[in-house]
């Protein structure tokens, strides 16, 4: 994957990071991700509408997408999407034979809307094996094509906590890293 692009994003960044206390840069394999949520409210907002509108402006030639999300500002190579990673990893695990029976997907951005609207595909194609337990989940009640939400990150790991102690000595208890996929 050309990542060229990271080579213009990069200083942009940097500069907004040097005069935002608060905030950073996270730099992804295929994106940067520039946080303000630790910045003053107010001026973190503006810098990132800023940021925002200069890096379309001087990306505006590259195969990238530029966009604003829950307190970020995120480049990344058009065409890389959630809904692709998941739809990639549930077919990898069905033609190695080993099916996901729970599916538990989670997120607070219109980003992750791609992902649940992959998951949604999946469930309802008829021509493709079963997931036996889908659930796709919000954090915050909003428009979202997941089906269920939770109030805030508190509850989220009140859930994901839950979960893992039912889990702990299941016999079907394992990890992704215990698979080859």
């Amino acid at each position: 994957m050309d990542c060229d692009w990271k080579k213009i994003v990069q200083p942009v960044m940097e500069r907004y990071t040097e005069t935002t206390d608060g905030s950073f840069i996270e730099p992804k394999e295929s994106a940067l991700v520039w946080h303000h949520q630790d910045a003053d409210p107010d001026f973190g907002s503006c810098q990132a509408k800023e940021l925002l509108d200069h890096l379309e402006s001087v990306l505006a030639n590259e195969p990238v997408v530029v966009r604003r999300g829950q307190q970020i500002v995120e480049v990344k190579p058009q065409g890389v999407s959630k809904g692709i990673v998941v739809e990639n990893l549930i077919s990898t695990m069905r033609s190695q034979g080993k099916s996901p029976d729970f599916l538990f997907c989670i997120g607070d951005d219109r980003s992750d809307e791609d992902m649940f609207e992959s998951i949604a595909r999946l469930v309802d194609n008829p021509s493709i094996p079963p997931i036996a337990e889908v659930f796709a989940c919000t954090v915050g009640l909003k428009p979202s094509k997941a089906k269920y939400y939770l109030d805030d990150t508190p509850e989220v790991i009140k859930l994901l906590q839950g979960l893992a102690t039912a889990s702990v000595g299941s016999k079907y208890a394992h990890t992704l890293e215990d698979e080859d996929v």
